[in-house]
C-alpha cells in the first residue's frame, strides 16, 4: 500500500508519501514541504498548491491520501488557510478517485508515539526511527506529513494492497469513482450505529 500523508496549511504544507509492503515496515518514498509566499492573494497561492500536489499525486499514485482533520483555534486566519488547503487537497484526490481519510492531531499522536500529547520533537523522533532514517526529516511540516501516513496505516489500513507507482491505472480508477467518506473509522462505526439504532 502506497499513503501519501498531507499537513496542510496555505504558508507551509507537508508531503509525505510512504511504502508498506507489511504493516509494521513501513518506507519513506518520498517527503517535501510546499511553499507559498504570504504576500500572495489567496487564490494564487491555492493554484500553486494545486499545482504542487498535482505532480505528487502523478509522480507517486498513492493508493490513498491521509489528511490532518482540521480544528478551531484562536487564530482564525490560521484555520481559514488550513481548511482551505485540506479541501483543496480533499477534492484532487476525489477528482482522481483516490480515498481520503481524515485523522485527528491527536489519533495521530497516539497512534506514533503512544501519547495523544506528544510535542513536535517526540513526533519526530518516533517518525525517525518507525522509518529507520538516518536524519530527522524537516521542518515538522515534513515529519507531521509522515506520521499521518504511517497514522493511517496501523489504523486498520493495511489490510487491501494494490500496486504503487507508475503501474497504477489511474484512469480506470477514476472511473470507478472511489472517494473517501472523509470519517475516521470509529466516528464510521459510530454512525453506522446510530443508523443502525434508528431501525
Amino acid at each position: 500500500m502506497r499513503i501519501l500523508g498531507v499537513d496542510p496549511g496555505l504558508t507551509r504544507c507537508g508531503l509525505g508519501v510512504i511504502d508498506a509492503a507489511h504493516v509494521s515496515r513501513p518506507g519513506l518514498v518520498a517527503v517535501d514541504v510546499v511553499r507559498t509566499p504570504a504576500d500572495a492573494s489567496v487564490d494564487v497561492r491555492l493554484g500553486e498548491l494545486a499545482d504542487r500536489f498535482e505532480v505528487w499525486l502523478d509522480d507517486h499514485r498513492p493508493d490513498v491520501v491521509a489528511i490532518e482533520r482540521v480544528f478551531a483555534r484562536s487564530d482564525v486566519s490560521t484555520i481559514m488557510g488550513t481548511a482551505q488547503a485540506s479541501g483543496l487537497t480533499m477534492g484532487l484526490a476525489a477528482r482522481r478517485g483516490i480515498p481520503v481519510s481524515m485523522h485527528t492531531p491527536s489519533e495521530v499522536k497516539k497512534a506514533i508515539s503512544g501519547n495523544g500529547r506528544a510535542d513536535k520533537k517526540q513526533m519526530t523522533h518516533m517518525v525517525t526511527r518507525i522509518l529507520r532514517l538516518e536524519t530527522a526529516p524537516r521542518p515538522a511540516d515534513a515529519a507531521d506529513a509522515l506520521a499521518l501516513a504511517i497514522c493511517h496505516l496501523w489504523r486498520g489500513a493495511g489490510g487491501g494492497a494494490s500496486t504503487p507507482g507508475a503501474a497504477k491505472d489511474v484512469l480506470a480508477r477514476r472511473a470507478a469513482g472511489r472517494q473517501g467518506a472523509g470519517l475516521t473509522r470509529a466516528q464510521e462505526q459510530w454512525a453506522q450505529a446510530l443508523r443502525t439504532g434508528r431501525r
